[in-house]
């Protein structure tokens, strides 16, 4: 699958299927600080993605 990453911006290319929170971890990244998005869709940490998925990630900010 096709990554892209923010802060610091990058793309990686990673062997699929695997869900969303391994993808996380594999690139160490906090679960729990980070949203994936496939497409337009939010996706669920426990949700599985495959080799031909176009994903993005991007840190979670939150103000006050």
């Amino acid at each position: 699958m096709h990554v892209q990453l923010s802060h610091p911006a990058r793309s990686v290319d990673i062997k699929g299927p695997k869900k969303a929170k391994d993808l996380l971890r594999e690139l160490n990244l906090v679960v729990e600080a980070h949203l994936v998005i496939r497409g337009d869709e939010l996706v669920t940490e426990d949700e599985m993605l495959s080799d031909k998925d176009q994903i993005e990630i991007r840190p979670v900010i939150s103000g006050g």
